[in-house]
């Protein structure tokens, strides 16, 4: 999602190879991409990724590709808005979206997130007085369907997604054998972020739906690097695009025990010699319902260490059960 803005084709390259050498064989992107989202770079992040894809001596077939189509959001230099998640925007969405990759189809189309209002981002209270009319699930489904039929796309997904909407779409694929049925959730989950154990792990369950843990690092939160006395590096993320980048900062930006809770992970990882990153990344992976982890590496070497991390052993009872008693003092700072 930083491909083409601050992260350049040349380094993105590098490191979609540095990637496939190592074996990872799944890339998730956006229309809406990359972010900070603008009129001027939107659909970047397809193009690069495409144009990677062109290259590879497998071909295009060697590779899982996942892209979501956007929401209602104020973004008017994409279908004006768009205004509605209705079918004619989603087949709209696919399509251009196939056009920046270059290819026939994607495996897997999500669902950016819903089109009505659910507290996302940072919110967690529902407030009633906020609802809005909005496109059916019906309708959503019933197009997501037609691209799986029409071979564009394999399967679909969800993300930012709450309980009853995955029920709903899960309960009309269920009735209906030519709906496409949700294999996938593209949802927060680190360690500052466990709002998907309550609810939502459930439903995934019970309806076999796999989890996409996606900020897995919480932006780089859990690193460490935002605690220096400083405020952390210049060009990372937080401190290159503060007031630029809403989502992150409703989200990630400073709030009651965030600071805490990222000094105890980081103490925690340093007690047992390993890196406040591979702690956070091998945590995720190891929650059953978790298919893959989404990360966001910006250079080879965060890269290196975040696959080295995926290799590596579960982690031990005593680190969990002292990751879950900070997680008691500290629940869900960045929800």
């Amino acid at each position: 999602m930083l491909f083409g803005e601050s992260t350049p084709p040349q380094l993105a390259d590098r490191l979609l190879s540095q990637c496939a050498e190592a074996g990872v064989n799944f890339f998730d992107t956006a229309e809406m991409y990359p972010v900070p989202q603008r009129a001027e770079t939107q659909g970047r992040s397809e193009e690069i990724l495409g144009a990677w894809l062109r290259r590879q001596p497998g071909g295009r077939d060697a590779f899982i590709v996942a892209t979501k189509v956007a929401g209602p959001g104020g973004m008017d230099w994409l279908r004006g808005g768009p205004a509605k998640l209705d079918g004619a925007n989603i087949a709209a969405a696919v399509d251009a979206s196939l056009a920046r990759l270059g290819t026939d189809y994607v495996d897997l189309l999500q669902l950016h997130w819903p089109d009505r209002y659910v507290p996302m981002f940072g919110d967690l209270d529902y407030e009633p007085s906020m609802a809005y009319a909005a496109c059916s699930f019906e309708e959503q489904l019933e197009a997501l369907g037609r691209a799986v039929e029409a071979g564009k796309v394999r399967y679909v997904g969800l993300s930012n997604e709450t309980p009853y909407g995955l029920m709903r779409f899960c309960q009309l694929a269920a009735a209906s054998p030519r709906l496409p049925r949700v294999v996938s959730l593209q949802n927060a989950y680190s360690l500052l972020c466990r709002t998907f154990d309550a609810g939502l792990a459930e439903c995934c369950h019970a309806e076999q739906v796999s989890l996409l843990a996606y900020s897995p690092l919480a932006m780089g939160l859990l690193t460490g690097k935002y605690t220096a006395p400083d405020g952390g590096p210049p060009e990372a993320r937080l401190n290159r695009y503060r007031g630029r980048y809403a989502e992150a900062e409703s989200r990630y930006g400073p709030k009651p025990n965030v600071r805490e809770a990222v000094a105890a992970y980081c103490a925690l990882a340093a007690d047992w010699g390993i890196f406040p990153a591979s702690l956070s990344l091998r945590f995720v992976l190891a929650h059953p319902l978790v298919a893959s982890a989404v990360i966001g590496a910006t250079s080879e070497a965060q890269l290196a260490e975040l696959v080295a991390a995926a290799g590596a052993p579960p982690l031990e009872d005593e680190l969990v059960a002292a990751i879950d008693a900070i997680h008691r003092r500290y629940p869900n700072p960045t929800p």
